[in-house]
């Protein structure tokens, strides 16, 4: 099949060039643009209980009062606020709220904090769908009409809020976009001239790709709008490194492929189509466990991970697509040149290294084997400790508002202030709510340990609805504040209860107990179904049972291994709260994934010679001698490109980056190169059992009876085909 795609392609590639510029032209020019939300409620299903009090609240307070932006005063000098401060404050309270901001619905000046070091405005905002930023422009207008109005005085003012942080967290990821983007274009730069000396072939592929992003960019927008799918923001710096990581890899194994036919001598379209035909099987394979990984989150519970799951299998199948179509087509209309100026091309790499590792782990696997599997053990240790936060520990970043004026409020009131916890209690049986009850309630809410102040916000009109506004003392997104809220603060508040009542506790803190309890669920449910995917996958490319189940414990033990290096360098070393609670997802999906990839390349290779007649040790040698520099490059620009992510000033993408980073470097290093080809080895040729897979007896003086030698021309450096008695590559 690949070998036919591989001559159609070449034979008609103005053909293939063409169609991928109009379907690129036709996608981009149509696709709406792609909407993300760092709302975390917006993920959650309906039945978990903080969102069932969101629906509460929503029903008995269409109208309530619920601050989504808080400016924030203290002095300059950090002294208590004055008469005259306060004053003023109340004042500039009064011009914000004459201002009428779009979706502002209320605003009101709160009492100075208890050694009136503090004193805030609160602004309520009417509640906005995910993708519409009526809220942030608010924010914006706002502090552009603050600093006139606290000009000439001894005020400090900031803007902190869910809606003003949201606003500084998107500011934050362009940024952050930018510096990942700049970086992982630069090292594919350096890393790809390096292993071709070329830069046509750098530039090749960095317009290749772009290409590939932006229509892949514009079928996930598209799929996103036509299903009703909630991208989270992060999602747009995952897909850069996902984009140009992948796809330079799948053009690696491509040209390397490429590169060697042209060696053997075929020319150039020829070797275009015998490299799509060889090499088309392991990049389909390797980018369908990809793409089946990522599906597998459709499973998930969490939205954002549900639609995270396909937007990333369409920029894995947009890009396997053209690195089999349209990379091809541009390479074989460009032929020998898209390697100049080099001509380095021509000479056979002695590949010394290679070479040497390959012989060493063909005459001694089962110390390869030993070693590089305690290495990944020793490391797996280090998971133990895993402990995962819901929100990066908060630290006054002085570039972002929100966070200073965070930092600023919690100087003189609790932490929780600036996300209370919700407590709703809803009549059951029909009679409104008594007074006396309500006094009693929150007095038992009061004694909770963790609780700073507890309020009675409102009551519906009908009497039959209670909101309690909790303060806790510990930070809202906090692991401290969710045990609060996951033990004491919910069961008291539904035992407390009167009788004829229901509770329910909202608030951001609550969300993130119950996102806790989802991804537990949702670890049980698509890691297994990942695995038993990527297993079929390997079942169906090798058609063998024996090599899938020893490939996914070697992929097993790299993902631990990450884990714990992971865990050994944020929590132990940089001491750390804990990990972002999705990563062990998004290790679990892209080191088991793109370390299958690296696995495949191997395997592929090791059987192809077993199938040329070459016994279990000199395949493995031949193997790693040739597949090897393909896995190491494509490792190292695949991590890099992963670990640009840590030059954002963001926990989150930095722990991603380096957690994806270092398991590609585990796979491609350890796994692919030394723990994989070791085990296929001791099996020998059971490895491909139920086929029978081992040496054909040659007649007398026929094929494989002698090396392969490619046969040089004219002395220089060029070769020409193999004779009819060498074995073919």
């Amino acid at each position: 099949m690949f070998s036919a795609l591989g001559r159609f392609v070449v034979g008609h590639r103005w053909l293939v060039i063409i169609s991928w510029l109009i379907a690129g032209a036709a996608v981009i020019a149509t696709a709406p643009a792609l909407t993300t939300t760092s709302d975390q409620a917006e993920f959650l299903p309906k039945q978990y209980e903080s969102i069932q009090a969101q629906k509460i609240q929503q029903k008995a307070f269409p109208k309530g009062f619920s601050p989504s932006a808080i400016v924030v005063f203290t002095r300059k000098d950090g002294k208590p606020l004055q008469e005259a401060d306060s004053a003023r404050v109340a004042k500039i309270g009064e011009s914000l709220k004459a201002k009428k901001y779009d979706k502002v619905e209320e605003v009101i000046t709160a009492p100075p904090s208890p050694h009136k070091k503090v004193q805030t405005v609160l602004v309520s905002m009417a509640d906005v769908k995910a993708g519409d930023k009526s809220q942030q422009h608010a924010v914006e207008d706002m502090r552009d009409d603050l600093k006139p109005l606290v000009k000439g005085t001894e005020l400090k003012t900031g803007v902190t809020g869910d809606a003003a942080t949201q606003l500084d967290a998107e500011e934050a990821a362009k940024r952050a976009d930018s510096l990942i983007f700049l970086g992982t274009i630069g090292l594919i730069i350096v890393l790809l001239t390096i292993i071709f000396r070329s830069p046509t072939i750098t530039i090749l592929t960095i317009v290749g790709i772009t290409l590939v992003s932006q229509v892949a960019n514009g079928l996930i927008a598209i799929s996103a709008k036509a299903f009703h799918l909630k991208a989270d923001s992060s999602v747009s710096s995952l897909l850069i490194v996902v984009l140009f990581g992948v796809g330079t890899d799948y053009i690696l194994f491509l040209m390397f492929r490429y590169r060697e036919r042209l060696r053997c001598g075929e020319d150039p379209k020829t070797a275009m189509a015998t490299a799509v035909g060889r090499v088309g099987e392991a990049i389909a394979s390797a980018a369908g466990a990809v793409i089946v990984c990522f599906l597998a989150l459709l499973l998930s519970s969490l939205s954002f991970l549900a639609s995270m799951g396909p937007a990333l299998a369409i920029a894995i199948t947009v890009t396997l697509l053209a690195c089999l179509t349209l990379i091809p087509a541009l390479v074989s209309l460009m032929g020998t040149k898209v390697f100049w100026p080099s001509k380095a091309w021509r000479h056979e790499p002695r590949a010394a290294r290679f070479g040497a590792i390959g012989r060493g782990v063909a005459r001694r696997p089962g110390l390869f084997v030993v070693g590089s599997g305690l290495l990944m053990v020793a490391l797996a240790v280090g998971a133990l400790g895993y402990q995962p936060v819901f929100a990066p520990e908060e630290k006054m970043d002085a570039s972002n508002e929100s966070s200073v004026a965070t930092h600023d409020m919690r100087e003189d009131l609790p932490a929780g202030s600036t996300n209370p916890s919700t407590v709703l209690m809803r009549s059951t049986n029909g009679e409104k709510l008594g007074q006396q009850e309500l006094k009693t309630y929150i007095g038992d809410l009061k004694k909770v340990e963790g609780v700073g102040s507890v309020t009675r916000s409102q009551l519906s009109k009908d009497g039959k609805t209670a909101e309690f506004s909790v303060v806790l003392t510990a930070d809202p997104v906090g692991n401290k504040a969710m045990d609060i809220v996951r033990g004491p603060l919910r069961t008291t508040a539904h035992e407390a209860a009167p009788p004829g009542t229901e509770t329910k506790v909202g608030g951001v803190t609550s969300v993130f107990v119950d996102i806790g309890k989802a991804v537990n669920r949702d670890f049980s449910v698509v890691f297994p179904t990942a695995a038993a995917l990527i297993m079929l996958i390997l079942a169906f490319l090798l058609r063998s049972l024996i090599a899938p189940v020893y490939l996914m414990v070697s992929v097993a033990l790299g993902f631990g291994a990450t884990l714990g290096a992971t865990v050994l360098l944020f929590q132990n070393i940089r001491g750390e709260a804990g990990l972002t609670f999705f990563l062990p997802v998004i290790m679990y999906l892209f080191v088991v994934a793109i370390g299958t990839d690296y696995n495949i390349l191997m395997v592929a290779r090791l059987r192809e010679e077993a199938k040329e007649g070459l016994s279990p040790r000199e395949a493995t040698a031949k193997s790693i001698q040739h597949a090897g520099p393909t896995i190491a490059a494509a490792g190292v620009i695949l991590a890099g490109t992963f670990a640009s992510m840590t030059l954002a000033n963001d926990v989150t993408l930095a722990q991603t980056g380096f957690a994806v980073a270092f398991g590609i470097v585990i796979a491609s290093f350890v796994m692919a190169m030394f723990f994989t080809p070791a085990l296929t080895t001791l099996f020998g040729r059971a490895a491909w059992w139920p086929r029978r897979i081992g040496p054909r007896v040659p007649p007398q003086g026929g094929p494989y009876q002698e090396e392969r030698q490619p046969v040089p021309v004219d002395g220089r450096g060029g070769y020409a085909p193999y004779r009819s008695g060498d074995r073919r590559d």
